[in-house]
């Protein structure tokens, strides 16, 4: 296992004590799990801008453009809104 000595400034390590003691960790297990989050949402991040790029959007529409026109079942209505929030944003090209 590593180590990595971090510097903190003092208010910060402040709230992280309070936060960590609150949560019933300690400081380190603290840390560790923000940083565990952090790298797995970048991690993520990166799947799904990868995975997008790979995305067609001319495909996709041509997909979409098969299904029936039809009222949706009920309870998977929108809610109704008003004004520019009706508005659909048009796909990137």
């Amino acid at each position: 296992m590593a180590q990595y000595a971090l510097r903190l400034p003092d208010s910060l390590m402040q709230q992280v004590k309070k936060v960590a003691a609150e949560d019933s960790v300690s400081v380190n297990q603290f840390i560790l799990s923000a940083v565990a989050e952090k790298t797995a949402t970048i991690a993520t991040e990166n799947f799904f801008a990868e995975r997008a790029g790979k995305g067609d959007v001319k495909n996709f529409l041509e997909v979409l453009s098969r299904v029936k026109d039809r009222p949706p079942e009920a309870g998977d209505e929108l809610p109704k809104l008003s004004g520019s929030a009706r508005r659909v944003k048009k796909p990137r090209r």
